[in-house]
């Protein structure tokens, strides 16, 4: 496995990375992984591979059937409103599912800011990576109308479970935050106004 860390520093802002091919067999079974699947605050200070992170983006939001454009997770008439960022001591870093490629938006690290807007909870600040879905509800609301504010919270948390349940699959920790301060995640993260963050959540391996 390729140390992200290593990745990250020989990357310049704006720089994008091919991520490794997703693996559609692992080694633990989906009933053990929802068996096992636990929320866990306290991370150690190990950073994610490549592959891990790769992994866990497939699972939010990758591409599962390319003729089509499907995605890991269902979307209300596939208009996938979903934007997945990765925050990490480089930088944060924005994932393109088309592409399966990461590209660094922010230079720096933000975990400690993110921290602060997540109601000062610690997991977000020592995890090694915190990954934030945001939503463009302007995407589904242009075939659903009002709809749009049912459905596109529903689809986070789809593709937010997926990610739970794979990184229970990666022996990884993980916790989904929903409390904090919108417009200040939002401006760490340089949303777009028409984006809306939805969760954050912290990965990394297990404090033992």
């Amino acid at each position: 496995m390729i140390p992200m860390v290593l990745i990250s520093q020989a990357m310049n802002f704006g720089e994008s990375i091919q991520l490794p091919p997703a693996k559609v067999k692992g080694e633990m079974s989906l009933e053990e992984s929802i068996a096992k699947r636990r929320s866990i605050r306290a991370f150690a200070a190990k950073p994610l591979s490549l592959e891990q992170i790769g992994q866990l983006l497939w699972a939010a939001q990758g591409i599962t059937e390319k003729d089509k454009g499907l995605r890991a997770a269902p979307s209300a008439g596939t208009l996938y409103p979903l934007e997945v960022y990765v925050v990490l001591p480089a930088g944060i870093y924005h994932y393109n599912p088309l592409r399966h490629q990461l590209n660094r938006v922010i230079v720096g690290d933000k975990r400690p800011e993110l921290q602060t807007a997540a109601r000062d909870q610690a997991a977000v600040g020592t995890a090694p990576a915190v990954f934030v879905f945001t939503a463009v509800y302007e995407r589904t609301a242009q075939k659903y109308g009002d709809r749009a504010s049912r459905y596109v919270p529903i689809e986070a948390g789809h593709a937010c479970q997926n990610v739970l349940l794979q990184a229970t699959a990666q022996g990884l920790a993980s916790l989904p935050i929903g409390s904090f301060d919108d417009p200040r995640v939002a401006e760490i993260v340089n949303l777009k106004k028409d984006e809306s963050p939805l969760y954050l959540v912290p990965l990394g391996y297990p404090d033992e």
